[in-house]
């Protein structure tokens, strides 16, 4: 029930492919992968159809979605002064940036979520119209609560006053539509552990073409050596030093696995209702905001704190779950719970059984209080 954080189980197919590629002969061929195919080109073809994207050498791949996130940040032309509009259901992936950011002399400026974790369109109209920033950047949903955020319409406000935006597709990429050309998103983030199914140590950045980003990491790239900075060419300029290549192979065979057995919404929703509905009618305090939602929710037991029911329902009842601050502190007064949440996070492959035995083990727990 920890999904949110890395997906688990993953198909069998990801770690065959991973366990194939290190025991492979490497090639000589720019940094000495595996010569017959060229596995981040392949992923890069699978994610630009996820993204909604034409252009997959516009995605640049790396270790995961932070290393996206300061590339785009710490690439982007800032100058001293300028504002950045972020939210507060950042994650720590963003906002420890954006405060190296304030010690340079930059602006920044965080819109408020409401109580379930969601950001209001009209107050982030509402706020970029005031500070006009020169970037925006948004959760697409939130790691606390799953609310997903309109990424389209924030977009146009960004657009509609001057300002990039800025999406972080952690969450979301593989379990809800990302359509990134057609809400002309200038660059997003995202990472390959989560709802993509595959393994950790991959991730990347899309940048929208005819972007510019100064690199924030340089080194080699197996071509145009006789260069004192980064090759221009879109994806080697963000893509210094040699690629995860094994996990990459994991992850390609996560995509093309899910391609072909895509999951079931549906059932997935059902069940994340079951589990709240079950938790609420015991007196918990759950927040799980009105879909379109991840299959995520956070909640606390009256009588114990967040660590002390977490302590109990992985210790005795081997239910993994994340309790605390889950990395996105500024998002907890929002929601009315600084001391932060319990939460849970389904998969696709999470079992009506699974949600029964969760709400067994809390009722225990409510019970002995």
């Amino acid at each position: 029930m920890n999904n949110a954080a890395t997906s688990w189980p993953k198909p069998e197919e990801v770690g065959a492919a991973m366990a194939k590629a290190v025991r492979r002969l490497p090639g000589a061929a720019n940094r000495g992968g595996i010569e017959d195919v060229n596995v981040f080109d392949e992923v890069r073809k699978e994610l630009a159809v996820l993204m909604g994207v034409s252009c997959p050498e516009q995605i640049a791949l790396g270790c995961n979605s932070t290393w996206g996130l300061n590339e785009a940040l710490f690439g982007w032309p800032l100058r001293k002064e300028d504002t950045v509009l972020a939210t507060d259901a950042e994650h720590n992936a963003v906002l420890r940036p954006l405060y190296r950011l304030e010690q340079s002399g930059i602006r920044v400026v965080y819109v408020p979520a409401d109580g379930t974790g969601r950001i209001l369109p009209e107050l982030w109209k509402d706020m970029v119209q005031k500070y006009r920033p020169k970037l925006c950047v948004l959760n697409h949903a939130s790691n606390v609560t799953g609310a997903v955020n309109d990424a389209e319409a924030m977009c146009a406000s960004a657009h509609a006053c001057g300002a990039a935006f800025l999406l972080d597709m952690s969450q979301t990429l593989g379990c809800v539509p990302v359509r990134l050309e057609e809400w002309n998103v200038d660059m997003a983030a995202f990472t390959g552990h989560k709802y993509l199914l595959g393994p950790q140590g991959t991730g990347g950045l899309y940048v929208r073409p005819g972007i510019f980003l100064r690199p924030y990491m340089v080194g080699g790239t197996g071509i145009r050596s006789d260069l004192r900075e980064m090759p221009d060419e879109m994806p080697v300029h963000l893509e210094a030093g040699t690629g995860n290549e094994p996990s990459y192979h994991g992850l390609l065979a996560a995509l093309r696995w899910s391609r072909e057995n895509p999951a079931d919404k549906k059932a997935m929703i059902a069940r994340m209702r079951r589990l709240a509905d079950g938790l609420s009618g015991m007196g918990c305090r759950v927040i799980r905001p009105e879909e379109p939602c991840m299959p995520v929710l956070s909640f606390i037991i009256p009588g114990y704190t967040p660590e002390e029911a977490g302590d109990i329902l992985t210790g005795s009842y081997d239910i993994i779950c994340r309790t605390g601050l889950h990395c996105a502190p500024r998002l907890m007064k929002d929601i009315g719970m600084p001391q932060g949440t319990i939460r849970l996070s389904m998969s696709r492959f999470t079992s009506e059984k699974e949600i029964e035995k969760v709400l067994l083990a809390v009722t225990d727990l409510v019970e002995s209080v």
